[in-house]
Parts: structure tokens; C-alpha cells; sequence
């Protein structure tokens, strides 16, 4: 997801190794060229940052920037995939989601999974947060899985999370006493009214494997990064 952060578009993207991320930048300055319009790249191992603004508006965002962030998005998942994943899956999806702090404060990011009912995994992708809290990062992740379950066309979600506090404040069971999370859970709620079905179920951790491991692969790649 774009951010903006001083007067700039902002977006990380992480993957797999270096030779899959230097493909990327590759790309994105073919993408670029042929837009006429050039974004600021920073690349370290397999991860790339990208930094978009337009000159002639003295540095500040445009249409522009919009517009090469949308073909970026769109060479990573062409549009016409992004419409018929879901349909193509029969429109009921499992999506687990974790979210992982070290030092709760400290480094923290979410993971999540999406999966089709015969469990063939359709979407997997995990994206740091800076330093925030467990409970903020587990429910970040819950807004990017269903956000992107609503993106693919996906009429009811099955969640699995190895949060108890998190699966239980979703069904009202638990009240929410953390002011923080107050707005990441209405926002949530609000995403609920686009599908004609969501369900939370706890899981174990040894059961949200996938989507720990998107959180963790993210960590480790931000701690290399630094240690460079």
C-alpha cells in the first residue's frame, strides 16, 4: 500500500532474493520511461523502496505519482488477475493473518494468506510496519488480508488468527479497552460490509504457519538491512 510521507508517494516492497529484486528495478525503469516520469529507488538485498514526486510541482505529489504508482501495482498483479482470482476460486476464501512485534513496542509486521477451499494458496504477502505493538501489527494484518480478499473479488472469508484477543474482539466477545486500536477495528468493521460473509476462528500458532512465516521473513530482511 502507497504512503504519503513528506510530500512524496511511498511504498517497500520485498522479495524473495536480490536477483528477484533487482528484476523489479529493472521493470520499474522501463515503467517509468516509457510514463516519463522517474521515481527515487533505494535497493538493499531483496528489498526496494520507492519514493515518487514530481519536480515541476516543487517535489510535491501529483497525478502523476498516482499514476506511475498504478502501473507499478499493475506489473506486480496485472488488473484483469486481481478481478478473477477470487471468481475463479468460487469467491469463498480462508485468509489467515499474524502480526509479530519484537520487543511489543519494537520492529514489528504483518503476514497474511490468502487460500482457496481445495487450500491452494492465491495471495501471500507481508509488509513491515515500523515499530508498533503484537495487537496493532495482528490487526494490520487482518486489514491488509481482507483489503485484499475485497481487491480479488471475494464474496465470504474464512479468518484464521492465532490471536485470541484479536478473533474475540471481532466477534464482540472481548471489549476493546486499548484506545489505540479503537480505529484499526472500525475501519475493519467497516470492510466487513463488503463481503456477504466473514468468520473469525482461533487457530494455534503451529496452524498459522504460512502467515508467521511472511511476518518473520519480513523482520529478518528489515534487521539485514540495517546490520548492512
Amino acid at each position: 500500500m502507497w504512503q504519503e510521507k513528506n510530500q512524496k508517494l511511498y511504498k517497500k516492497f520485498t522479495f524473495k532474493d536480490f536477483n528477484e529484486a533487482l528484476e523489479f528495478i529493472n521493470q520499474v525503469g522501463k515503467i517509468a520511461e516509457e510514463k516519463g516520469h522517474h521515481p527515487t529507488i533505494s535497493n538493499t538485498f531483496n528489498i526496494v523502496e520507492l519514493w515518487l514526486s514530481t519536480h515541476e510541482a516543487d517535489g510535491s505529489i501529483t497525478d502523476k505519482d498516482h499514476e506511475l504508482a498504478a502501473a507499478i501495482d499493475e506489473y506486480l498483479e496485472p488488473e484483469d488477475t486481481k478481478r478473477l482470482t477470487a471468481q475463479d476460486h468460487g469467491g469463498h476464501l480462508k485468509l489467515y493473518s499474524d502480526g509479530g512485534s519484537r520487543g511489543n513496542p519494537g520492529p514489528s509486521a504483518s503476514g497474511f494468506v490468502l487460500i482457496d477451499m481445495n487450500d491452494e494458496v492465491l495471495v501471500e504477502r507481508g509488509e513491515y510496519l515500523g515499530v508498533t505493538t503484537n495487537n496493532q501489527a495482528e490487526y494490520q494484518s487482518l486489514k491488509f488480508g481482507l483489503e485484499e480478499a475485497q481487491r480479488i473479488g471475494a464474496h465470504t472469508v474464512d479468518v484464521y488468527m492465532d490471536s485470541m484477543l484479536v478473533v474475540n474482539q471481532m466477534k464482540g466477545i472481548f471489549k476493546i479497552k486499548n484506545r489505540d486500536l479503537w480505529p484499526i477495528h472500525q475501519s475493519i468493521k467497516e470492510l466487513l460490509k463488503h463481503f456477504k460473509k466473514v468468520t473469525f476462528q482461533h487457530v494455534p500458532r503451529e496452524l498459522n504457519k504460512l502467515a508467521d512465516a511472511e511476518v518473520n521473513k519480513i523482520l529478518d530482511a528489515e534487521k539485514e538491512k540495517h546490520a548492512v
